[in-house]
């Protein structure tokens, strides 16, 4: 609470716009212990923070705040009240309190609400289920939900993801794909999805990214060349290409020549 008790943010007045009145609470009492305060921590209040924070000081009342008419009330009761009573909140009318009742409850509940018709709702399915299951929201509409279950998903099911419409998707299988699948993404459009792949490319392969079009994609592939692949980009019309191709190469030599020195520094 803020100096001398005084209110700190907004006015505090309930979800209605009335001045909040401690005396007419079911739960005044706590006033005096501490446990809440006007301005400050209130189940009243129509400030999302004071809501909030009334709640951590008095998890116990949770259970009776589900049906509050104030959605951030219902929200924020959610997140503390016992799991047995949440079910109900999967059909509530507002995603918000949809959403947290899908992040705590059981996997198996969560399901119900895939087809969701708002995104919060459905990004929450997508953190909540085990990756064996995330499949169906793979092709869903919304383009971070899609995100969010290629980071997800189990990796052998990436390769249906490599054509997706969103280029930060087929970034995140870059990332993630077996790096055998890698070669598909050579003639991606986006530079930044394939400068992903020849990153992780086995080195014996990055010879299908020697001559992109994009200096940034031939300047990942100088950096771990090896024979003839840096051999090409050490003619590279880019100076930061040739640069780097040659500190690449005169680094490969050096290991060359001492052997035993790096044999040495491995065992440490």
């Amino acid at each position: 609470m803020a100096e001398n008790g005084a209110i700190e943010g907004p006015p505090a007045v309930d979800w209605q716009g009335q001045p909040v009145d401690c005396k007419t609470c079911d739960w005044r009492q706590r006033l005096e212990a501490g446990q809440c305060g006007p301005g400050w921590a209130c189940v009243h209040d129509r400030y999302a923070k004071r809501i909030e924070r009334y709640f951590l000081l008095n998890p116990d009342i949770a259970d009776r705040c589900l049906s509050h008419p104030y959605f951030e009330v219902r929200a924020n009761a959610a997140r503390k009240a016992t799991l047995f009573r949440l079910p109900k909140l999967l059909d509530d009318d507002e995603p918000e309190v949809r959403a947290i009742a899908v992040l705590r409850l059981p996997a198996t509940q969560a399901k119900r609400k895939m087809k969701d018709l708002d995104r919060r709702v459905r990004i929450a399915v997508t953190h909540r289920l085990p990756p064996e299951e995330l499949l169906p929201m793979l092709s869903d509409a919304d383009a971070y939900v899609r995100q969010v279950a290629t980071r997800r998903v189990e990796r052998g099911v990436l390769p249906t993801m490599v054509n997706d419409p969103d280029p930060e998707i087929r970034r995140i299988v870059a990332r993630r794909i077996k790096p055998d699948w890698l070669t598909y993404m050579t003639s991606d459009s986006d530079p930044l999805v394939r400068r992903e792949a020849a990153e992780r490319i086995p080195v014996e392969r990055l010879e299908v990214f020697c001559d992109d079009s994009d200096l940034r994609v031939r300047h990942v592939v100088a950096e771990r060349a090896e024979g003839r692949v840096l051999d090409r980009l050490s003619e590279d019309e880019e100076p930061l290409v040739r640069e780097t191709a040659q500190a690449r190469r005169d680094s490969l030599n050096v290991n060359k020549s001492n052997p035993s020195e790096n044999a040495s520094h491995g065992d440490g």
